[in-house]
């Protein structure tokens, strides 16, 4: 059974206790105490690789580096490691965007995912000057897509769209991949799921617990294969690791008590501004679990979600049971699995070392014993 295993280079800076500070709100950590250097990046780079992880995401935001120049200082240091650059679709035109992608593929040699970032906060949205509703954004974003995979494969473009205009674009050279990089998107508005459907190449979601994922991968699936396609599935997890489950929990309780009041108030606030549906999606985990210490299942933790966004569901527990849940995960068909955590050198070290193995280990036991047709339903569907 393959997985793909990804991170995320922590370009806004990272530490041990998200929200423990004053950072800007909606920015990626939350925590900005070891700053993104070059010197710590490479680190997390070289470590990312060296654990067994197949693909770095570098993230898109208004507190974070540029994606694209940080790839560019980092590529050079890996040998087979790819990048997953995020973009969000309009701040640079196709043909730029388009140009800049295939020239980071035939520079690294063919190692390039692109991440098509739509943006679920109309107030970060305005930072960079775009104040398109929540639904124009993704009409705009099919276009885009659609515009720079035509840019990738074909000569002499001509596009007249509602966004978008050029003539006669071709672009030299063409990407090492063919027809052209992956195109991992993520959206659950009835809009983003209409353009994952006919687009994506991999689908990507945040955690949550496991009949609800089953149900979403259902439903995209279902999706996909209306429009004639197939595609991958990735879901994305923080994990906090213990030698026990008693001391892992004790470490989600000690990042919950470093947590500061304004931080989460002011977090919740930002929250109200957003029209992601997938941010309210991960709000009413976080509302749900609140009784019960932010705990959503089986080593499933809701509580970073906080002073986060995004992607703040956590596994918590044994290198074991996190390796048991990332499987029950992959046995649904999510064969791409991005795992990070605070502080992120530390904890993907500790994650090479000690989860990825035994995930891989645990798949090979099932691939061996399960019938056939079984491991074909299992099985992630190959990008």
């Amino acid at each position: 059974m393959p997985v793909e295993f990804l991170t995320m280079i922590p370009t806004a800076g990272d530490g041990d206790y998200p929200g423990s500070d004053n950072s800007p709100t909606g920015n990626w950590t939350a925590s900005g105490t070891r700053e993104p250097s070059l010197d710590y990046m490479s680190k997390i780079t070289r470590a990312t690789e060296e654990g067994g992880f197949g693909t770095l995401l570098l993230p898109v935001g208004t507190g974070c580096l540029d994606g694209w120049a940080a790839a560019s200082f980092l590529a050079p240091q890996t040998t087979h490691l790819r990048f997953l650059i995020a973009l969000r679709p309009g701040f640079v035109q196709p043909s730029v965007a388009a140009r800049q992608a295939t020239t980071f593929d035939y520079l690294s040699g063919g190692r390039l995912s692109i991440n098509v970032v739509t943006g679920g906060s109309p107030q970060e949205q305005a930072r960079d000057g775009d104040f398109l509703d929540h639904d124009t954004r993704y009409r705009r974003t099919k276009e885009y897509i659609k515009l720079t995979k035509r840019l990738l494969t074909e000569t002499n473009v001509d596009h007249d769209g509602e966004f978008f205009h050029v003539k006669g674009a071709t672009l030299f050279p063409r990407p090492v991949q063919q027809p052209y990089p992956p195109f991992f998107i993520a959206g659950e508005s009835e809009a983003g799921k209409a353009v994952i459907a006919e687009e994506a190449q991999v689908y990507m979601t945040w955690g949550g617990p496991l009949d609800d994922l089953a149900k979403k991968l259902a439903d995209i699936r279902q999706r996909v294969t209306a429009q004639g396609r197939t595609a991958g599935y990735s879901i994305s997890f923080q994990v906090i690791l213990g030698e026990t489950e008693e001391q892992a929990w004790a470490k989600a309780e000690d990042i919950r008590q470093h947590m500061a009041e304004n931080t989460i108030k002011r977090q919740r606030e930002y929250f109200r501004t957003m029209d992601s549906v997938g941010q309210r999606r991960l709000a009413g985990y976080l509302e749900q679990s609140a009784a019960d210490d932010f705990r959503l299942g089986p080593n499933l933790w809701a509580g970073l979600t906080q002073v986060l966004g995004g992607n703040s569901i956590a596994l918590v527990g044994t290198p074991d049971q996190v390796a048991d849940r990332i499987v029950e995960y992959v046995n649904l068909g999510f064969g791409h699995v991005l795992l990070r955590g605070f502080p992120h050198l530390e904890v993907i070290t500790q994650l090479g070392r000690d989860v990825l193995p035994r995930v891989r280990a645990k798949l090979a036991k099932l691939e061996a014993t399960q019938p056939r047709e079984e491991q074909a339903h299992a099985l992630p569907i190959a990008v």
